[in-house]
């Protein structure tokens, strides 16, 4: 029987007014009647009076489970909190449920019936301390397909961020990143950003890590001041080195993208310090200390692991390989329409309807042009033809 707030409302004024003040309420039928000519059930009136009876007054029971066994343990959400302050801004709830994993191995949580909370329990806890602004309208990570290569040392990316030093000067720092495992190959600090800061941080990242087969830089002028015999200076010890140079398409930066966000990771992290370098030996120190961290400590969202580690676990390492002399090529992301062609310049090239909308990134060395995948699969390659619009399909790589 359907019973409306109207209907409870006047049971539970005539039952207390009954009970608690004895006053006569009811007709010669007694509560039965009065169930009968306002639609209630006399089980429910019964229910009602009885609890009325008890605590003086009708009042709903909470309707919370007396167990919550899948509820987070205090302790573990202890955890999370300290660990969100302990890691700084610029870690979220993947990284703090990375390290979790390390307290309940070290801790046996299994033996106490706990289990690592889900990404969403951590920030869902986060939010409750007011540890983190919710975006509700960000773009989910699961929705970006980012371009990497395939091994470590197939590709170091290097720019340079400008740092403002505690009496208000300021300096420069290079850094050079490892493409696929994100691991921070060398950071070189300098008062501006000149070719001289350029080349000893890009030769730092050599005789640390190895030269790569390519070296990703924007179009700055540390980079792309020339010299004699129109090269840069930047340019002749990269390739000197035995690498390729790779400029990243001028009005497509992002081509350099995981470099200038990790910037970013750095800044946040600088900021957090208890004091902020005032000197470029200063800042220096604190680059070479954030290094060791950033390499070893913090596990990357990208390889979810810390990137040194992800290094040291590669099957092969990439390298020059015996790449052609060349002076200069650059690389961009290009969608592929619906039939499968991708546009480079004047020119269309076809990789294939199954490739449709998705993303390629294209490395063009003079009229030479390879095409990848977002997982860093070479698609083909071919020559462009320059004076022919279709250039046809890609030729395929050697099985």
């Amino acid at each position: 029987m359907a019973r409306t707030d109207a209907q409870m409302n006047l049971l539970d004024a005539t039952l207390t007014a009954w009970i608690i003040e004895g006053a006569d309420v009811f007709d010669e039928r007694g509560l039965t009647g009065f169930c009968v000519d306002h639609g209630l059930s006399r089980s429910t009136a019964n229910r009602h009076a009885v609890r009325i009876r008890e605590r003086g007054r009708w009042e709903l029971d909470s309707r919370r489970p007396r167990s919550s066994p899948a509820r987070t343990p205090d302790t573990v959400e202890a955890h999370i909190i300290a660990l969100r302050r302990k890691l700084g801004r610029e870690n979220g709830a993947d990284n703090i449920r990375y390290e979790l994993t390390k307290l309940a191995a070290e801790h046996d949580w299994s033996a106490k019936g706990w289990k690592i909370p889900a990404r969403s329990t951590i920030n869902n806890i986060l939010t409750r301390h007011g540890l983190v602004i919710p975006e509700p309208k960000k773009r989910p990570k699961s929705s970006y397909r980012r371009f990497q290569y395939a091994r470590p040392r197939d590709c170091y990316q290097i720019d340079a961020t400008e740092v403002v030093l505690a009496g208000g000067g300021k300096a420069n720092v290079f850094e050079v990143l490892d493409d696929c495992t994100r691991t921070l190959v060398a950071t070189y600090v300098c008062h501006a950003e000149t070719t001289a800061g350029a080349i000893a941080a890009i030769g730092k990242a050599f005789a640390d890590y190895g030269v790569p087969a390519i070296v990703l830089s924007d179009n700055g002028m540390a980079f792309c001041a020339t010299a004699s015999k129109g090269r840069s200076k930047f340019s002749a010890f990269v390739t000197d080195s035995g690498a390729r140079l790779i400029h990243s398409s001028p009005y497509h930066p992002q081509t350099n993208g995981k470099v200038e966000r990790h910037h970013r990771t750095f800044k946040e992290w600088l900021t957090d310090q208890p004091t902020r370098p005032a000197t470029t030996a200063q800042l220096q120190k604190s680059c070479n200390r954030y290094q060791k961290f950033y390499n070893t400590d913090r596990r990357h969202s990208a390889v979810n692991m810390p990137p040194e580690q992800a290094w040291n676990q590669a099957a092969t390492l990439g390298g020059p390989q015996h790449l052609p002399a060349q002076v200069d090529a650059s690389v961009g992301t290009h969608r592929v329409s619906d039939s499968g062609v991708i546009a480079v310049g004047d020119h269309k090239i076809s990789v294939g309807r199954p490739h449709a909308y998705t993303r390629v990134t294209v490395l063009r060395d003079g009229n030479h042009i390879t095409a990848y995948k977002a997982s860093g699969e070479v698609l083909g390659h071919l020559h462009l033809n320059i004076d022919k619009l279709y250039q046809g399909q890609l030729h395929r790589p050697a099985a």
